[in-house]
């Protein structure tokens, strides 16, 4: 898609990262009319140049080189969690405009070391919590304002996925709590930050986290095993408070090896009723939600869609169009010169809840935000 002759022309934005990067934002950048991808970035020669045969797109594997091209206006970084930092910072440090996928560090003061960066360099950083930007967790959010439960009294979270449930499948970074693997990092930033965008934040909580799967075997094929000492399982009961300054309790449960897995659900209970939202579906977080309203007597009834807040249209690949939605939120903010939400001080609040969740789960104490 191409901007309109009298349209702003679009910010040229360059991913950094060929997995997600190339699966996911690479289409939503090419369907939005306020941005245009403009080349991308690999270590792995081999591997870039395979990218960029498919894309039609110039390479980089120097990435000094990258941010000195003159198209480059922005990127977006998606590569695993332990380079992102060096990569943000140099990034900022060269002006550019910034979406980063999530976590977008290894710890909470890391990321507020990014935002005072960006700040300092009047760059817009965007980070991708793009289930703000699904209909059902919009509509949800968008009912919540209506105080359709009375006084909140529960909230629970579940995400039991089985995408690591496999104990053949490879040794790699996810599984390096050092290197920003394990369900805290990979879900938990996701779900903190859509309880406090819907809810409140955080101000205390207590954490356990075990591991089902210690070994994994190396992808050599050698057959040799690796320790692995990221978790697979994470408990939490966060305290939550709202806008009204209510104090609310919230369970979550975080698995990546619960076969086959129940999907992603967030059930809010009240005095007046309850709202339940999920999807059993594992393989994106478009298709399969729904969105459900039980009054006192405890019967649930599903709420139909709102089609204002519809996609225009979606990908086979179900992750594709939240992704778009928030292209398009980010390429607005840095054409405008204002800050965007979600951003660092998002990513922040969320990964300072990860981080406390391994202190109190390493010491068994309840910690206070």
């Amino acid at each position: 898609m191409t901007a309109s002759p009298s349209s702003p022309r679009p910010l040229g934005v360059a991913i950094a990262g060929l997995g997600f990067g190339e699966k996911v934002h690479l289409p939503a950048l090419r369907d939005c009319p306020l941005t245009e991808p403009v080349a991308l970035w690999h270590p792995r020669q081999e591997r870039l140049d395979q990218a960029c045969a498919a894309a039609g797109l110039p390479g980089f594997s120097d990435f000094e080189a990258l941010l000195a091209d003159s198209r480059v206006e922005a990127l977006v970084i998606a590569t695993p969690p332990e380079p992102r930092f060096a990569l943000a910072e140099a990034a900022i440090a060269a002006g550019k405009h910034l979406l980063l996928e999530k976590p977008v560090a290894l710890d909470t003061a890391q990321i507020e070391e990014l935002q005072r960066q960006a700040i300092a360099a009047g760059v817009c950083v965007a980070v991708d919590f793009e289930y703000r930007a699904v209909p059902a967790f919009q509509q949800l959010q968008a009912l919540l304002a209506s105080n359709p439960v009375g006084t909140p009294w529960l909230v629970k979270l579940d995400w039991l996925m089985g995408s690591r449930a496999d104990a053949s499948r490879p040794w790699n970074w996810y599984s390096q709590r050092a290197a920003g693997g394990g369900v805290l990092d990979s879900l938990g930033t996701h779900a903190f930050d859509t309880l406090h965008w819907l809810l409140g934040p955080t101000r205390s909580l207590t954490a356990s986290r075990s591991l089902a799967i210690p070994h994994r075997p190396l992808a050599d094929g050698s057959g040799r095993l690796a320790a692995v000492d990221a978790e697979d399982i994470a408990l939490l009961q966060l305290e939550l408070e709202t806008a009204g300054g209510q104090r609310l309790p919230a369970q979550v449960s975080l698995a990546s090896v619960s076969r086959p897995g129940r999907g992603y659900w967030i059930e809010i209970y009240g005095s007046e009723g309850s709202l339940v939202l999920g999807s059993a579906n594992q393989a994106d977080y478009v298709h399969g939600f729904s969105l459900q309203q039980a009054a006192p007597d405890g019967t649930l009834q599903e709420i139909a869609p709102d089609p204002q807040l519809a996609f225009p249209h979606t990908w086979p690949d179900g992750r594709v169009a939240p992704v778009r939605r928030l292209i398009e939120w980010w390429a607005v903010a840095a054409r405008e010169g204002r800050p965007m939400v979600p951003g660092l001080a998002e990513a922040a609040l969320s990964q300072r809840i990860c981080d406390l969740a391994l202190v109190s789960a390493d010491t068994g104490l309840r910690q206070l935000l």
